[in-house]
């Protein structure tokens, strides 16, 4: 699409890099989150709300977070069109969100580009109350994150604290529009008990920014 032709909608979604899962995508991949009645949920990217609703029927409150204040403002009024108490729309970016105290999870489709600011705003600090996430991410991000032992230093700086599993591939076409590339489902949980302290997460990351490159 020429640039003449492109409409602020367009522009928004090339800006945000939104790619929205089809609904019975989203459906399953909420199934498979083994999602609890009694769970705080954080979604990260509600876009139109198709992990949103089946995540409602499932949780005891979602908090769904949207970048694109006209998509929340879309997604607001269908929640209260469903009459859905349980979910709290939020237009935010989720990487200057600060999440709830108490514990909970997060569900989501992570913007391709914005994947590694995200991934950190949620598991440099493992002090707080994330007990698992469940994302969307690109293929090959999956893959490495998932790798054992760990084989970049991000991964290995989180590994004391979280477990990373890869989960399903998604093809592009699961998504509207396309990607150009597949995804997968990433799966990071809480190690119970942890390697280290989370006192020392500061410290060891640190450690490992000193040594990374000699010590591998």
């Amino acid at each position: 699409m020429s640039a003449a032709k492109r409409t602020p909608r367009d522009e928004r979604r090339r800006r945000l890099g939104q790619n929205f899962l089809r609904p019975d995508v989203a459906e399953r991949l909420v199934a498979e989150a083994s999602v609890q009645p009694d769970d705080l949920i954080v979604e990260i990217g509600a876009g139109l709300g198709s992990m949103t609703f089946p995540l409602a029927r499932q949780a005891r409150h979602v908090l769904a977070l949207e970048v694109d204040a006209e998509l929340a403002e879309r997604l607001r009024l269908e929640v209260r069109r469903r009459r859905l108490p349980n979910v709290s729309v939020v237009h935010c970016d989720a990487r200057r969100y600060r999440f709830p105290d108490r514990s909970f999870r997060v569900v989501g489709s992570l913007p391709f580009g914005a994947t590694t600011g995200l991934m950190r705003h949620l598991f440099d600090d493992p002090g707080r109350g994330l007990v698992r996430a469940d994302l969307v991410v690109q293929w090959e991000v999956a893959r490495k994150r998932a790798a054992l032992p760990p084989t970049t230093l991000l991964s290995a700086t989180w590994s004391p604290w979280w477990a990373f599993e890869l989960g399903g591939r998604i093809p592009a076409r699961a998504f509207r529009p396309a990607p150009a590339v597949d995804a997968a489902v990433l799966r990071v949980t809480r190690r119970e008990p942890p390697v280290l302290s989370v006192d020392l997460a500061r410290v060891f990351g640190e450690f490992l920014r000193e040594s990374w490159g000699s010590s591998r």
